[in-house]
């Protein structure tokens, strides 16, 4: 799933918190790194949202209700 426009670092990884199963960040390269890890929420903070914002990440949950909350964040920053 490509999540777009992302401007509020910290509420955006407050949403990935509340998520019970696996987010993953998908790299360009096809890596995957699990966000739900404070570590890589702290490396992922300084790399890729170095400016404060971010045009597009390709995220894979495993989790429905995950899905969902993700949905839900994309479209009302909720």
């Amino acid at each position: 799933m490509k999540i777009q426009n992302i401007t509020d670092v910290d509420k955006f990884f407050k949403v990935i918190d509340e998520c019970k199963g696996v987010v993953e960040l998908v790299s360009p390269e096809g890596d995957r790194i699990n966000l739900k890890s404070k570590l890589s929420q702290y490396l992922s903070m300084a790399t890729i949202f170095s400016n404060g914002f971010i045009n597009e990440l390709d995220l894979v949950a495993h989790d429905k209700e995950d899905i969902e909350r993700l949905i839900q964040y994309m479209y009302n920053g909720q």
